[in-house]
C-alpha cells in the first residue's frame, strides 16, 4: 500500500500541466533524435542533457523519462526502415524488421514494435515500482565492505563480460578511472592530475565528459566515413496491425517482457542477451518457422519487448543502488549528480517525491509514445532523409552549446574537444565507451567506499571481506575473471559445436553510404563486431 500511495502521489506531481508538457516535449525530442541513424538512446540523453539545466529537478527528470523511452522507440524505427541499429540491442529487431519492411510490411513492423514497447515498458515500469523499494530495504542493511564489493562487481562485470575484448574493456575502464581522479583529493586536499591548472581542481564535469565521448566522438567518427549518397529509406504509411498480426504478437510481447526485465536489473545484464534469447525462443515456438529470416513478425515483437523491458529493469539498480548497468543509465546517473542528487538507498527517503514522480512519468511517457508516435511514423521516416552533414553539424553545435552552458567556462570547450578526440580514437581502435563512463562516475565512489572500509578496519585489508555478502560477491568476481580460461578448457574437452546463433546474422545491403551504429559503413553483422557495452557498435573496420 505504501508503494501504491507513493505512486499515486507521483502521478499527481507528474500530471500537473507544466510537468505533463515537459513529458510530451521529452517524448517528441527523444524520438526525433533517437530515430536518426547512429544515434542511440545514450547519445540522445547525453546530447539533450544540458537542455534540462534550466529546469527544476522534478521537471527535468520527467523530461528525461520521455527522452529515455523516446530514444528507445526511435532506435527501432531506424532498425526497421534502414537496417541500421542505433545500438547493439536493436540488432535483433533489424534482422526480421527490415525484411518485413522490404516485403512491404513496414507499417506492421513499426506497429508491433511500438505496441510491444508500450506493453513491455508498462509492465517493466510496474515491476520497477514494486522492486526498487525492496532493493532499497536490502541495500540499507549493507555496510561499506559490501558496497565496495558490489561496485567492483559492476565495474568488472560490465567491462569483462559484455565487451568484445576484455583487454580493450579494461583499457577503457582504466581511462575512465584516471579521468575520475582529476581534481582535489577529498581527504588530503592534494591536487591530482590537474597539471597546474586551477580550473581542474574541482574535477571534470560528468556532463561535459558524457557529451564529448558520446556526441562529439560519434560525430567525428561518422564524419571520417561520410559519403554524400543519400540513404535508401523504405517508405512507410500509417502503422497498423491486422487480426492475424495481433494474434501472432501478443505472446511474444509477454515472453519478451519476462526475459528482458531481470537481465536489465543485473549488474552485467543489459538488453543484448534477452533480445537474442527472445529471438531464439520465438523461432522455436513459432507456427511459421518458414518466415524466420524472411520477415517474421514474432522476430520483431519479442526482441523489441525484451529491449524495452530491460530498459525499465536498468533503472532499478540505478535508483536503488546508484549503479548504472548500461550507457543510458550511466548518463542518467550523471544527470542526478549534476543536480547534487546521489542515487542509492537513501534516495527514496531524501528525494521521495522526485523519485515517485519520475517513476510515474515513465508510465505517462510510455503511453504518450504510443499515442503520439503511431500517427507520426511517416514524419519520422521523412526525418531520416535529413542530410547527414547538416545533422552532425547540428549535433556538434548543440554539444558545444551544452558543454559551455554547464559552467559558462571556455575551458570546458577545450576539455570537450580533447575528450571528443578521445572518443573518436576509442571508436577507431574498438574500445568500448561504457566502461569509461562507468569509471568516471563510479571511480570516486569506489574510492570513497574503499577508504571508509579501511578506516573501519584500522587499515587491515581483511576488512574488505568482513561481511558475508562481500565474500559471496568476490566469489562471483573471481568466476567472471576466470570464466574465459574455464570456457577455453571446456571447449578443448569437447568436439566443435555449431554456433548458438548460426544463421541469425543481419545482412545490411551493400549501400556504400549507409552507416552502422558506429559510423562505419554497414557490413554483415558479426558477433565479434558487436560491442555491447556502448550504444555504438564501435570497433568496426575502417573503410579502405
Amino acid at each position: 500500500m505504501d508503494v501504491f500511495s507513493s505512486l499515486m502521489d507521483g502521478f499527481a506531481t507528474a500530471l500537473t500541466p507544466m510537468n505533463f508538457l515537459y513529458a510530451v516535449i521529452g517524448v517528441v525530442l527523444g524520438t526525433a533524435v533517437g530515430v536518426l541513424p547512429g544515434l542511440g538512446p545514450a547519445m540522445t540523453v547525453a546530447l539533450l542533457l544540458p537542455v534540462t539545466y534550466v529546469l527544476e529537478p522534478t521537471s527535468a527528470f520527467i523530461m528525461f523519462a520521455g527522452i529515455y523511452y523516446g530514444g528507445m522507440y526511435g532506435g527501432s524505427t531506424t532498425s526497421i526502415l534502414l537496417n541500421t541499429p542505433g545500438e547493439s540491442s536493436s540488432v535483433v529487431t533489424a534482422i526480421e524488421g527490415n525484411k518485413m519492411a522490404k516485403a512491404g510490411r513496414a507499417a506492421q513492423a513499426l506497429a508491433t514494435a511500438a505496441i510491444g514497447s508500450f506493453v513491455a515498458g508498462t509492465i517493466g515500469t510496474a515491476l520497477l515500482a514494486v522492486c526498487a523499494p525492496i532493493v532499497v530495504k536490502f541495500a540499507v542493511s549493507l555496510g561499506s565492505p559490501s558496497y565496495f564489493a558490489i561496485m567492483v562487481l559492476a565495474l568488472l562485470a560490465v567491462t569483462a563480460v559484455l565487451g568484445s575484448s576484455r583487454l580493450r574493456g579494461f583499457a577503457s575502464l582504466g581511462l575512465g578511472l584516471a579521468i575520475g581522479l582529476v581534481g582535489m583529493d577529498s581527504v588530503t586536499g592534494q591536487a591530482r592530475l590537474t597539471f597546474g591548472q586551477p580550473l581542474l581542481s574541482d574535477g571534470l564535469d560528468i556532463v561535459v565528459v558524457a557529451v564529448a565521448i558520446f556526441a562529439v566522438g560519434e560525430a567525428l567518427w561518422v564524419a571520417a566515413h561520410l559519403r554524400r549518397t543519400p540513404l535508401h529509406i523504405i517508405p512507410v504509411g500509417q502503422p497498423w496491425m491486422g487480426k492475424e498480426d495481433w494474434k501472432r504478437s501478443w505472446k511474444p510481447w509477454l515472453r519478451g517482457t519476462v526475459l528482458g526485465f531481470p537481465f536489465g536489473a543485473l549488474p552485467a545484464g543489459g538488453a543484448e542477451i534477452p533480445t537474442f534469447l527472445s529471438y531464439v525462443t520465438e523461432k522455436r515456438l513459432t507456427k511459421h518457422p518458414e518466415e524466420f529470416g524472411k520477415g517474421a513478425i514474432e522476430g520483431v515483437a519479442g526482441p523489441e519487448a525484451a529491449n524495452n523491458a530491460a530498459a525499465a529493469g536498468t533503472l532499478t539498480p540505478m535508483l536503488a543502488l546508484g549503479l548504472p548497468t548500461n550507457a543510458t543509465a550511466a548518463v542518467m546517473l550523471a544527470a542526478f549528480t549534476s543536480y547534487g542528487i546521489q542515487p542509492g538507498p537513501q534516495l527514496f527517503e531524501s528525494e521521495g517525491p522526485l523519485v515517485w514522480a519520475l517513476i510515474a512519468s515513465l508510465f505517462i511517457g510510455n503511453f504518450l509514445l504510443l499515442v503520439i508516435n503511431l500517427p507520426l511514423a511517416p514524419l519520422w521516416a521523412k526525418l531520416l532523409q535529413l542530410p547527414r552533414p547538416y545533422l552532425y553539424a547540428g549535433i556538434l553545435f548543440f554539444a558545444t552549446l551544452g558543454a559551455y552552458s554547464v559552467n559558462l567556462q571556455a575551458f570546458d570547450l577545450v576539455i570537450l574537444l580533447v575528450l571528443g578526440a578521445l572518443g573518436f580514437m576509442m571508436r577507431r581502435f574498438g574500445l568500448p565507451v561504457l566502461p569509461l563512463i562507468l569509471g568516471v562516475i563510479l571511480g570516486p565512489r569506489v574510492e570513497g567506499q574503499l577508504r571508509k572500509t579501511l578506516q573501519l578496519s584500522a587499515g587491515d585489508p581483511a576488512g574488505l571481506w568482513s561481511e558475508p555478502i562481500a565474500v559471496g560477491i568476490y566469489v562471483v568476481v573471481a568466476i567472471i575473471l576466470a570464466w574465459p580460461l574455464l570456457l577455453k578448457a571446456w571447449r578443448r574437452s569437447r568436439p566443435q559445436a555449431e554456433p548458438a546463433f548460426a544463421g541469425m546474422h543481419a545482412t545490411p545491403e551493400a549501400d556504400p553510404d549507409r552507416t552502422d551504429a558506429g559510423g562505419a559503413n554497414a557490413q554483415p553483422f558479426d558477433d565479434r563486431d558487436m560491442d555491447t557495452t556502448t550504444n555504438t557498435a564501435a570497433g568496426r573496420q575502417e573503410r579502405p
